[in-house]
């Protein structure tokens, strides 16, 4: 982990509470624990909610619009997005899909686990996802476009389901191919 200043604070204020951030070492494909399915957090506490921050922090700094605490070697089920600048990040705990409409759509994916390389993937066009909130509150949320393929891709991560694998052989085996010869550059 490496601890970074959020903001420094002008010399009067020095007393003033200051945030550390935590930017955390995402692990890296194929990592076999990205093949692993997370566990159901049953503790909702502070250190959930360092969590959350630190997985906001981290995402930013890869940059991402999504990640999992698997992404970050950490077996829970916890997701943070921030697809809008205007709507504040979300954090989904323990979040299942309760429904997915039957039109599908077609989007560009990628992972803050392997970066610079992404393809398109069909998903459901909306869905319907159950979570907790960082408070344990349970809560319901419906979504399209993004947000939706979103959705899915985060909650697949848990699953131990990596984005990849929703690609044919042939696409999934040329994209690695990718990956391997950008990792070595």
């Amino acid at each position: 982990m490496r601890p970074v200043l959020a903001a420094a604070c002008p010399k009067p204020f020095v007393g003033l509470a200051q945030r550390i951030m935590t930017i955390r070492p995402i692990i890296r494909y194929p990592d076999p624990r990205l093949a692993l399915s997370a566990q159901p957090v049953t503790v909702f506490d502070g250190a959930l909610r360092e969590l959350a921050q630190d997985l906001l922090e981290t995402m930013h700094a890869a940059p991402g619009i999504g990640i999992t605490a698997p992404h970050i070697g950490i077996s829970l089920r916890v997701v943070v997005l921030d697809l809008d600048p205007v709507d504040s990040a979300r954090t989904y705990v323990n979040p299942e899909i309760a429904w997915a409409s039957p039109d599908l759509i077609r989007h560009q994916e990628g992972s803050v686990s392997m970066p610079g390389v992404n393809d398109d993937i069909q998903r459901h066009a909306r869905v319907r996802i159950s979570y907790r909130d960082i408070g344990g509150n349970l809560r319901t949320e419906e979504s399209e476009g993004l947000r939706a393929v979103c959705h899915q891709h985060e909650i697949d991560q848990l699953n131990g389901l990596f984005w990849i694998q929703r690609l044919s052989r042939l696409k999934r085996e040329r994209l690695i191919k990718r990956y391997e010869k950008l990792s070595r550059s």
